[in-house]
């Protein structure tokens, strides 16, 4: 029978490093190199709507389990797991208390694998749900309602805020769900190019309050205009009390007499003049044409309250829900 024979070991004493190669490493792929842009350079930035989009098409794993056709009712297994009724199982589905592989399911229509695992909340209730109001530090370039970019595109999780003064604290918060996104009316509108305090509800007495009895709720905004120059030369002392007493009488907007308004000096600096609007019964425009109207370079236009209800502390673009004991 033949052997084999053993490779011989290779000497100790010679350097097998000076035979080698040096090995030259690829030059790294860089995200400019991956999306064809030229080295160096930076990748657009994508706008909210896209971002938006591809966070949804990156979830799809609920969406599957919800739109499953084939297996039992959710509310079916659950009703059996849980010894409840199929309309209290409905009940707690609609109610966001019921989990499938730990993803948070809300229709009530969707179907289940045998393989598939439920939960129910420990603090599940049968309660009926509020509708909700929502309150957004709405950001300069989007539109309140409908429009090219709207600002309900902001309702994004991530950008939720807890209010601190909150009966009961975190704890008491109203929990996150999809179905409070549905049926949302816009109210008390701000132009584009203005920001801070918007209005989006469920409820049809808020919505009838801001929107049909505006001429009733008080608005606050905050205006800044050019700290040195006016329409006509440079900003004098003169010119800004002036300014105001025109400010708050004598003016009118279409046409119409506007009734007596309460306008203050905020905050006044060498490089910064603010000025304090309270009124009612604003007018899309009217700001803007007021402030023309006393000589006076308009810069910004900010609302930091509607009726009782404050912006607070909402940093730009975040949002959270108005707790249901408050009015405004």
């Amino acid at each position: 029978m033949a052997t084999m024979q053993r490779a011989p070991k290779p000497d100790p004493t010679q350097d097998s490093k000076s035979d080698s190669k040096p090995r030259v490493r690829p030059p790294r792929t860089t995200l400019a190199d991956r999306q064809g842009l030229p080295r160096g350079s930076r990748p657009p930035v994508k706008t909210i709507a896209e971002n938006r989009s591809e966070r949804q098409n990156e979830r799809p794993k609920q969406a599957n389990i919800a739109e499953q056709k084939v297996g039992d009712r959710l509310a079916k297994r659950l009703a059996a797991q849980a010894n409840c009724s199929r309309s209290q199982a409905e009940q707690y589905i609609e109610g966001g208390w019921v989990r499938v592989d730990g993803q948070l399911i809300e229709a009530v229509g969707a179907r289940v694998l045998a393989h598939q695992t439920i939960e129910l909340d420990k603090n599940a209730s049968l309660e009926a749900l509020e509708e909700v109001t929502i309150l957004m530090h709405k950001p300069v370039g989007f539109d309140s309602g409908e429009g090219d970019n709207p600002a309900l595109l902001l309702l994004d999780p991530a950008k939720q805020s807890i209010d601190p003064n909150l009966a009961g604290g975190a704890a008491a918060a109203t929990r996150f769900l999809q179905r409070h996104f549905t049926n949302l009316t816009p109210t008390t509108p701000l132009p584009y190019e203005a920001s801070g305090l918007i209005v989006f509800t469920q409820d049809f007495r808020i919505a009838r309050k801001l929107n049909d009895d505006a001429d009733r709720v008080e608005q606050e905004c905050m205006v800044q205009v050019d700290a040195k120059r006016a329409l006509q030369g440079p900003l004098t002392e003169d010119v800004i009390y002036q300014a105001l007493d025109r400010l708050c009488h004598g003016l009118s907007f279409n046409g119409i007499p506007l009734p007596p308004i309460k306008v203050s000096i905020a905050q006044h600096t060498d490089k910064e003049l603010w000025l304090r609007f309270a009124f009612k019964g604003i007018r899309p425009g009217q700001i803007p044409q007021m402030i023309e109207r006393v000589g006076l370079r308009l810069l910004a236009i900010k609302r930091i309250r509607i009726g009782r209800i404050p912006m607070g502390d909402l940093a730009v673009g975040e949002w959270r829900y108005l707790p249901i004991y408050k009015r405004f």
